[in-house]
C-alpha cells in the first residue's frame, strides 16, 4: 500500500538578493520586480506556487524590498481611478496580483546565504513539508513541475529536488547531483549533492534547478551547517546530509524536468526569457513575432 504523508500547503520564496548583475537597474529596485513582457518576476513564481496548489506564501525579504509587499498588497487609489474609467482590463489585472495567495514577509537580516534564508522561514512553516521556490527560475506554466514534485513528495517522503541535465562544461555553475535510477523515469534516488563542482569531479550532469520541496527536518540540519563555498550557509550542504542518511529526514528523490524554464537571473537569458513569452502570447505574439523575423533578417 501507498504511504500516505502530509499534505503540503505552505510555499517559501527566498527574496532578500542585491540583483548586483542587473545594476543600475536594481539599485533602487528589487530584481523580483524587474518585468517580464508585462508582470514582474516575482509573480510567475507565485502563481506556479498557487496552480500547485499552494495558496500560503512566504517571501524572504531583506531591505528595500517593500515594493514586494506593496506589490502583493491592494492599491485602493488606482483601483478607483481605473474603476471610475471603466478600464475592467487593467482592473482585472491589478487585482489578480492581491487575490493570488495568502502573503507573508519575513526579513533575512544578513545575507548569509540561500540555506540561512530557508531557515528564517522556521517559525511559520512549523513541522510541516514545505516547498521553496527561488526567483530567477521561472517554470512555464504548461509544464507542472511544482505540482509533479509535490505529488513525488506526498507519495515517498522526506524532501525531492527539481534537477535539469545541463551541458558537461556547464555543470560548474549548478549544484549536482549523483543519482540512482527508480521505476519512475523522470524520478530518481538521490545519493549526494555537490555544489558547483569542477566538471571532472562532477557525479553527473543532472543540475539542481530552483525548485524543491523539503521535508522540515532540514531546519535543525541547517541550524548546525557551518558556511560553504562563498562563506555562505548552502542549502545544498544541508541536503547532502539528508541524502546521506535517511534517518534523519526520509530519502531524497529528483524530479529530472525537461520541460520550458526561463532563466532570469543572467542578464542575456533574462532578454531571452521576455522575447520567448512574447513570442507566445496571443495580444503581442503575432505582431511580435512578424518585427522580430523582419528584424533578424535585416541584422543577417
Amino acid at each position: 500500500m501507498t504511504q500516505s504523508h502530509p499534505r503540503i500547503s505552505k510555499a517559501v520564496i527566498p527574496a532578500a538578493g542585491l540583483g548586483t548583475r542587473f545594476l543600475p537597474a536594481t539599485k533602487a529596485t528589487p530584481k523580483e520586480m524587474l518585468p517580464v513582457v508585462d508582470k514582474p518576476a516575482i509573480q510567475y513564481v507565485v502563481e506556479e506556487a498557487v496552480a500547485a496548489g499552494l495558496s500560503d506564501v512566504l517571501m524572504i525579504t531583506g531591505r528595500n524590498k517593500r515594493p514586494l509587499e506593496d506589490h502583493f498588497d491592494r492599491n485602493y487609489e488606482l483601483e478607483s481611478a481605473l474603476t471610475r474609467k471603466g478600464d475592467a482590463d487593467r482592473l482585472r489585472k491589478v487585482q489578480e496580483s492581491s487575490d493570488l495567495a495568502t502573503m507573508h514577509y519575513v526579513r533575512q537580516g544578513d545575507p548569509r546565504g540561500l540555506g540561512h534564508a530557508v531557515l528564517c522561514a522556521a517559525p511559520h512553516v512549523g513541522d510541516q513539508p514545505f516547498a521553496v521556490l527561488l526567483g530567477d527560475d521561472l517554470i512555464d506554466p504548461r509544464d507542472p513541475l511544482l505540482a509533479r514534485m509535490v505529488e513525488v513528495q506526498e507519495r515517498e517522503g522526506g524532501s525531492v529536488i527539481a534537477l535539469m541535465e545541463v551541458e558537461p562544461e556547464q555543470i560548474h555553475l549548478y549544484g549536482c547531483a549523483a543519482v540512482d535510477t527508480t521505476v519512475d523515469g523522470d524520478v530518481v534516488k538521490i545519493t549526494g549533492l555537490v555544489e558547483k563542482p569542477d566538471p571532472a569531479d562532477a557525479p553527473s550532469n543532472l543540475a539542481i534547478i530552483g525548485r524543491y520541496v523539503l521535508d522540515p527536518a532540514v531546519f535543525e540540519i541547517l541550524r548546525r551547517t557551518e558556511p560553504g563555498r562563498g562563506g555562505e550557509i548552502q542549502l545544498t550542504d544541508a541536503l547532502q546530509l539528508l541524502a546521506e542518511d535517511e534517518k534523519v529526514g526520509g530519502p531524497v528523490h529528483g524530479v529530472v524536468f525537461k520541460g520550458r524554464r526561463y532563466d532570469t537571473g543572467d542578464r542575456s537569458d533574462y532578454l531571452r526569457a521576455i522575447v520567448r513569452l512574447a513570442c507566445e502570447r496571443e495580444d503581442l505574439g503575432p505582431d511580435f513575432r512578424a518585427w522580430l523575423r523582419s528584424y533578424v533578417t535585416e541584422e543577417m
